[in-house]
């Protein structure tokens, strides 16, 4: 805006691309919206290529209204952005993309995408690094994960206990994606809290409790879908006191903090939560004294290899000899970390085939939600379930960085001299092919 109010429009001359989504058939979400491209071009000039999709949840000709050219060549765009990875074929030689690279943690499928762009000399700024001073997430999709998550989660529970015999209302909800959107799934979940109330859960699985690691975007959608059900939050210290007088007509609630998760090797010290972020070494894992208590385990927080396993192998199989019937069904596994947090999650699903039974007995996995061992649900792009709400929402996010973005000089040689503001320098994880300040250490994955 000018000083007397009146919105100015840029002389930029930069054109912004818009690549289709082609991971799978599920992936209909788009970074940017038709309603807010018609914002940016009327206030800043800018002007749009979007590729053609069968399956975006924005068709092509919702584009075309709003004056923005639809064709399959995106080599006139300065700068190209998509949601998720971008095969190695499609990028051009000194081009800017800005998408969830899945690259920061070394993660070895998408190197090869990596080394590509290094060789082409290519920018890549990174939606998942856009953070404010705090390291606090700006751009995401976190809360429709989320959501997605734990309807699917609670599809699977429902399906399991059906396949033990047992029946609830739980059986009743469908998967995500077979609902019409969000509000089908609020109103179907409404007449299912109704019955919990009306007629209670079978006493074999009361008290039924869900943990929730993490407490971020993430697991405040998972728990924005449980609160439609009758639930009550409690702490772990609780767990005792519920157990020795649990009600069939409500489900128990848990938000597991670090504070709970792990604790000091040092026994004379107390937790403190930046020394354990800058020297997890210092800490070991306590949460296993919570698994079995718990009857759905919902898995939220971003992990990587210096920090504690939640849950491993190794105490899956003692936790499994040991009880003679595990109250844990199913593990909601959001984060979706291959061998991560969750140290059975052994690959990631889809939509389509959701869930897999990890059996620590053998070590194996099968796919379903029958058979011996824990069900896990690791969808790795839940947000694609909710594709209309979750592109609205990550693009009304996404506008007011998109001008900068937009502006900048990517020719310019020196990166430190780029005009661009703090949130999205962070992001830039390439930079003309090479790797920037704070990504060198992505070398030793290469």
């Amino acid at each position: 805006m000018t000083t007397d109010g009146v919105t100015r429009v840029s002389l930029m001359a930069a054109t912004l691309g818009i690549r289709r989504e082609d991971k799978n058939r599920w992936e209909q979400r788009v970074p940017l919206i038709p309603k807010h491209l018609q914002q940016l071009q009327k206030e800043h000039g800018i002007q749009f290529i979007v590729q053609p999709s069968p399956i975006r949840v924005f068709n092509d000709s919702s584009y075309q209204k709003i004056g923005a050219t639809v064709q399959e060549n995106l080599s006139p765009s300065s700068v190209v952005f998509a949601v998720k990875e971008i095969p190695l074929p499609v990028f051009e030689k000194k081009k800017t993309y800005v998408f969830f690279s899945h690259t920061i943690k070394g993660q070895h499928h998408n190197m090869p995408m990596l080394k590509k762009m290094m060789e082409l000399k290519c920018t890549l700024i990174d939606y998942e690094r856009i953070v404010d001073e705090k390291g606090r997430r700006l751009v995401f999709f976190g809360r429709y994960a989320g959501l997605a998550g734990m309807v699917d989660t609670l599809w699977t529970f429902g399906r399991r206990l059906h396949a033990e015999q047992i029946d609830t209302p739980f059986n009743k909800i469908k998967q995500t994606i077979h609902y019409k959107d969000l509000r089908d799934i609020q109103r179907h979940l409404a007449v299912i809290a109704k019955e919990i109330r009306t007629t209670g859960l079978p006493s074999s699985l009361t008290p039924l409790i869900v943990g929730f690691t993490g407490y971020g975007h993430v697991s405040r959608g998972a728990q924005e879908i449980l609160d439609l059900l009758p639930v009550e939050e409690i702490q772990p210290k609780d767990l005792k006191t519920v157990f020795a007088n649990p009600s069939n007509k409500i489900m128990y609630k848990i938000v597991f903090k670090e504070e709970h998760m792990v604790e000091p090797l040092n026994q004379g010290k107390g937790f403190d939560l930046q020394e354990y972020y800058q020297h997890p070494e210092r800490y070991r894992q306590t949460f296993e004294q919570y698994i079995p208590s718990l009857s759905i385990l919902m898995n939220c927080i971003f992990w990587s290899p210096q920090y504690p396993r939640l849950f491993t192998k190794q105490y899956a199989k003692t936790f499994f000899e040991t009880s003679k019937k595990p109250r844990l069904r199913v593990i909601g596994d959001i984060s979706a970390d291959v061998n991560g947090a969750i140290e059975f999650t052994e690959k990631t699903t889809t939509p389509d085939a959701p869930v897999f039974v990890y059996n620590p007995r053998t070590d194996s996995v099968q796919d379903g939600y029958e058979g011996e061992g824990f069900v896990v649900m690791a969808v790795d792009n839940l947000p694609c379930e909710l594709p209309k709400e979750s592109s609205e929402s990550f693009s009304e996010i996404l506008t007011r960085f998109v001008p900068e973005i937009m502006d900048a000089d990517f020719s310019e040689s020196d990166f430190e001299v780029v005009n661009l503001p703090a949130e999205i320098k962070n992001a830039v994880i390439l930079y003309q092919g090479k790797l920037t300040p704070n990504y060198q250490y992505i070398n030793k994955y290469l």
